[in-house]
């Protein structure tokens, strides 16, 4: 398909974040066509900068004037394809009624007959985890819809904007989201205790963070002697916000989807909810605080037998341990391969071509000063049929046999995936976050391009380029140099 298609996304923001993955299989699906999101205003930041986004209209609500005016410019626009990822019966009728031939959804909400192609919504899909949920559909309709994670992509900018707010608070930052759109029965109550204790315990700073919804619940939060900046930013400074935090701990809402799908480690609190169907996901550095009780999950937003006990039984004390756990300590230097720590002949595929480069002996004394050292690098030959995944894994095993590397991660996506791996995308940095415990604000980053470096900067660690005169060697004794500055610094 070559024409433009519609994709209804989701209202609520924990929603849309979730569908991330339909969204992106769509396009994949059709790379060709067109993709314009249809989208409530409360969300429509969310897909700002997604490169697999062609076009944002707004759904300005059903009253009778905004509805006419969508109307005639949908029909205008002459959509080949609606993908109904919201699942409201309106959603199928306005899509009907724009006169769209190809209209695909679930059959569910009696909008089946409305639907070209309707996929069945049983129990069992109902009982599938949201991002799995979306996925489902599009298999269902014999679309190839693989499991990625939920990635909003921020720029640059965006990320140094939210680190110079931050600047002037103590590490580790913790990021508090008191809200919950849902209801009282999502509300965890025990946020304020536990902004008296983070600074005692972890000798760090507490940022609050939520929509002007959020106000009323955060004020008891906010006299903790804490900064808020709840109601003060955008979505998309929330976003980026979130972003710079070391840790954020949420309710079962919005923001516990933005804190996973910007890469920060999120401790989530659960009470009338069940996580198997909105929780983080796997892969995500997350620990899920919740009560099994006889009456839970329940679904309702005021709890039906009064006590509220899935949350009350919640201690501040519980969720700091959760947050002590999950909190990044270890200090690591990430090394790009080609170019970095072999030659890079273009695309490297066999042995042959194998060179490595002076100074790799000297690695030796990063990991005697206590640094993990990781390897990353962008392997997009694999995706392009040039280099097979299996060869590119025995150059990688070198370095972690050879030279005692503790990791080493690759992305073999094509450019056009627009994947959160590939460098500049810092997604193999965050990964060693979540899977190593990197604290990424002590760590380094060594590489011979300027994309390197700008994953560096996204995620806050100090990087060196190599190449002349700078060899590894030199590199090795920069980064120690540095490291014996900041150790003798006062203050420290």
């Amino acid at each position: 398909m070559q024409g433009k298609i519609l994709l209804r996304v989701p209202n609520w923001l924990g929603d849309a974040v979730m569908s991330l993955p339909a969204l992106w299989a769509v396009k994949g699906a059709f790379p060709e066509a067109s993709l314009s999101v249809l989208a409530r205003a409360s969300v429509a930041d969310l897909y700002g900068d997604d490169p697999h986004v062609d076009e944002v209209i707004l759904y300005e609500g059903k009253a009778l004037g905004a509805r006419w005016r969508l109307l005639r410019r949908l029909r205008r626009e002459r959509f080949q394809l609606a993908v109904l990822l919201q699942n409201a019966f309106d959603a199928a009728l306005l899509a009907r009624l724009s006169g769209i031939p190809e209209r695909w959804g679930y059959a569910r909400d009696l909008r089946g007959p409305l639907l070209s192609k309707a996929v069945p919504c049983g129990t069992k899909e109902r009982g599938l985890h949201h991002i799995q949920y979306y996925l489902h559909m599009l298999r269902a309709l014999g679309l190839e819809a693989p499991f990625r994670m939920p990635w909003i992509y921020l720029s640059l900018r965006e990320r140094l904007w939210a680190r110079e707010m931050l600047k002037g608070l103590r590490r580790p930052v913790v990021g508090l989201c008191p809200g919950a759109a849902y209801g009282q029965a999502k509300r965890w109550r025990g946020f304020a205790s536990l902004a008296r204790l983070l600074p005692k315990e972890l000798g760090g700073s507490v940022l609050v963070l939520g929509s002007r919804a959020d106000e009323a619940v955060a004020r008891e939060v906010a006299s903790a002697q804490v900064l808020s900046l709840v109601g003060r930013s955008s979505l998309r400074e929330f976003f980026a916000l979130a972003s710079q935090c070391d840790a954020l701990v949420s309710n079962d809402s919005g923001a516990m989807h933005v804190g996973y799908a910007v890469g920060v480690p999120v401790v989530a609190v659960f009470g009338s909810t069940d996580p198997a169907l909105t929780g983080p996901p796997p892969g995500a550095a997350a620990r899920i605080i919740r009560r099994e009780l006889h009456c839970s999950p329940c679904f309702e937003r005021h709890c039906p037998e009064g006590h509220l006990r899935c949350l009350e039984d919640i201690s501040p004390r519980e969720v700091l341990q959760a947050l002590k756990e999950l909190l990044p300590s270890r200090r690591a230097v990430f090394l790009d391969r080609d170019g970095t720590l072999c030659q890079d002949p273009g695309y490297l595929s066999r042995w042959e071509d194998f060179r490595p480069l002076p100074g790799l002996q000297e690695l030796r004394r990063l990991k005697e000063a206590g640094f993990l050292l990781v390897g990353i690098t962008n392997q997009s030959g694999i995706a392009r049929g040039l280099v097979r995944e299996e060869f590119v894994q025995e150059v990688n095993a070198y370095f972690l046999r050879e030279h005692g590397f503790d990791a080493f991660y690759y992305c073999p996506h094509h450019p056009r995936e627009h994947c959160s791996c590939r460098k500049p995308s810092p997604g193999m940095l965050l990964r060693a976050r979540a899977e190593l415990g990197v604290d990424l604000r002590r760590s380094w980053l060594v590489g011979d391009k300027e994309l390197d470096l700008e994953a560096a900067q996204a995620v806050g660690a100090r990087a060196v380029k190599v190449g002349a005169p700078m060899g590894l060697k030199e590199a090795v004794e920069f980064i120690l140099k540095e490291e014996l500055k900041d150790a003798n610094s006062p203050g420290d």
